[in-house]
């Protein structure tokens, strides 16, 4: 899943309206985040993951008017790439004009518990991932506490699919997120991520989003510009431990570091090419 923030205040400092150069030539935010999409679909990306407004920690909400108006003129400009598009957003209004325009799934880091988003995505045949979350973006990283944080994920996050499952949406159209980085402290992404096969108790694939996260940060040292080789660590390892989706900035190298270890996997069981048997 490659990530497109159309944002002035990207975490990651890849937002397309921080962009200096975009800046500085008054290009067209639209164009440049088309641009930005169309770079991480050719270098190889599965789907596309456009979000029009920040959830780094300590990040207040975006406005319904400017989320869409962000979001949509670029989502219009894309839908006839025959790209499958994830809208990352919360917002059952930005949820529905998404849909409308062409959008194929909904990335929730609220699992769709604001007010008649449950109902709007049931209504749709879009797909849904449902992410774990304690609190939210502007205070969830002051005092996280779980007791027993992969229980604790886990129990929300099967709620959640029941809670799915009862507005008629099938499992075929979910997939969950632990939320790391998301009112999780480093001892619990750590936690996390080391039990990660525990939380497909559901039986639905698990989307894993690290990419540049603070945790790499916080073990290696490093500022967030140069955490490209820690994420490719947990991009091998996450694939390692069952996840099926993986959400990153830097697609090529990433689908580098996957096809090595789907080579290795493959030899493992007997195939010394390190290509899937027919």
């Amino acid at each position: 899943m490659g990530i497109v923030n159309i944002t002035p205040d990207s975490f990651s400092g890849d937002g397309v309206l921080a962009d200096r150069n975009v800046l500085a030539n008054r290009r067209d935010p639209v164009e440049a985040a088309v641009e930005r999409a169309r770079a991480q679909w050719e270098a190889g990306a599965d789907l596309l993951d456009l979000g029009a407004e920040s959830t780094r920690p300590g990040s207040e909400s975006t406005s319904v008017e400017e989320e869409l108006a962000r979001l949509i003129p670029a989502l219009e400009r894309m839908r006839d790439w025959n790209a499958p598009i994830s809208i990352d957003t919360c917002k059952p209004e930005v949820m529905r004009a998404a849909l409308e325009a062409g959008a194929d799934m909904i990335n929730d880091i609220n699992a769709l518990r604001s007010p008649g988003a449950l109902d709007i995505v049931a209504r749709s045949d879009c797909g849904v991932c449902l992410m774990h979350m304690q609190g939210e973006p502007r205070n969830m990283q002051q005092d996280p506490h779980y007791d027993d944080v992969v229980g604790e994920v886990g129990d929300f996050l099967s709620g959640r699919v029941h809670a799915c499952r009862a507005a008629g949406i099938s499992d075929t159209r979910l997939a969950l997120d632990p939320g790391f980085g998301f009112g999780k402290n480093l001892a619990h992404n750590l936690e996390l991520f080391a039990r990660l096969p525990e939380l497909c108790r559901e039986g639905l694939p698990l989307l894993v989003g690290l990419c540049r996260k603070r945790m790499l940060g916080e073990i290696t040292g490093r500022p967030v510009g140069e955490r490209a080789a820690a994420t490719l660590a947990t991009t091998v390892l996450a694939a390692e431990k069952g996840a099926s989706i993986i959400r990153v900035h830097d697609v090529g190298v990433t689908r580098d570091a996957l096809a090595v270890w789907a080579a290795v996997k493959e030899a493992e069981k007997g195939n010394p090419a390190g290509r899937p048997k027919p």
